[in-house]
């Protein structure tokens, strides 16, 4: 079953590379016959992702949350919160149906608000960009990934309108274009931690090393489907973002921060 998820998840991604070859063939040809096959690639784009997840079968009541430590220190807010609804993201697709994002807090510092100007800004306007990020537990490293390049911030509107047209340009690249660098964890007992947008060339562990909670992983960033510089974090329970769907969470001694909360974490030797 997990094999034709896999083939149906990859195929509905090749079907929205098909379907832009022929909207783009379609539009400078004298080829009528091109149009039902463009939308039907269309409609198959669409519709192969959602049934895929589905063919993945789930467990029959909502999982327990899962306690672990907290992945950053000092004072934090969330944005998009389980605590606020599920699945936070508004889908749950890659695994996110339980995913937070923070941004760091400093009064000395303020983080820029959203509006129309400047449309953007540079990533050390915010303060989360380069804070570290620790281990939540135990664990070993499945995957590291830290080649994709910090972007300036989306957070305008006016920029706001780059960034959907950009989301679909990295839905076509697939999940890891979507989540940017990025850190995934086995936690054991077929539970994994997501940590995504991280800095680039921040990394300080590699796939297969064996980590203790508390260990620096990487730094915060801002890249890949990501609107300002902030730590997307998740529990799932599969390492294959297309496949996995998202385990509750509770961050020990914190529980779960809701949408614009602040919240303050020990350092690691005083968790």
């Amino acid at each position: 079953m997990h094999a034709l998820t896999r083939i149906l998840a990859g195929l509905g991604q090749t079907l929205w590379w098909a379907f832009i070859v022929l909207a783009v063939a379609d539009t400078f040809a004298d080829a009528p016959a091109l149009e039902p096959v463009t939308w039907a690639a269309l409609v198959l784009a669409v519709l192969l992702p959602p049934l895929a997840r589905k063919l993945v079968p789930g467990p029959a009541t909502a999982p327990e949350p899962v306690e672990v430590a907290p992945p950053v220190t000092g004072t934090w807010s969330a944005l998009n919160s389980p605590a606020d609804k599920v699945p936070s993201h508004g889908t749950r697709a890659l695994g996110q149906a339980y995913a937070i994002d923070i941004v760091a807090e400093r009064d000395d510092r303020p983080r820029p608000s959203f509006g129309w100007w400047p449309p953007t800004r540079r990533n050390a306007a915010f303060p989360a960009y380069g804070e570290p990020l620790y281990a939540v537990a135990d664990a070993t490293v499945v995957r590291a990934g830290h080649r994709r390049r910090d972007h300036l911030s989306r957070n305008s509107w006016p920029a706001m309108a780059y960034l959907l047209a950009e989301g679909l340009v990295r839905t076509l690249g697939g999940p890891y274009w979507i989540v940017g660098n990025h850190v995934l964890l086995d936690l054991g007992d077929g539970t994994y931690a997501l940590y995504a947008h991280l800095r680039r060339g921040s990394l300080a562990v590699r796939p297969g090393e064996r980590v203790r909670a508390g260990q620096l992983l990487a730094r915060c960033g801002n890249s890949g489907n990501s609107t300002e510089p902030h730590l997307h974090f998740q529990l799932m329970d599969s390492a294959d973002l297309r496949l996995a769907r998202g385990i509750p969470f509770r961050w020990r001694g914190i529980g779960v921060p809701a949408a614009r909360e602040r919240f303050t974490a020990p350092g690691p030797a005083a968790r």
